[in-house]
């Protein structure tokens, strides 16, 4: 019978733990992005902050 390959499985393993955390990462950078959008729907184009209205 042939033996475990127990570095293949710890390498899986670290490679899951790895995905894992860097996709809560992914949604809590989401999650903060959207909590600081404007609240008229409105996005800043290229990151920038909207233009204010020319006063006359």
């Amino acid at each position: 019978m042939a033996t475990p390959n127990y570095g293949y499985e710890k390498r899986q393993k670290e490679l899951a733990k790895k995905k894992k955390k860097e996709d809560k990462l992914k949604t809590k950078t989401e999650r903060k992005h959207d909590e600081h959008a404007p609240e008229d729907g409105s996005a800043p184009v290229d990151g920038q902050p909207p233009a204010a209205p020319a006063e006359s």
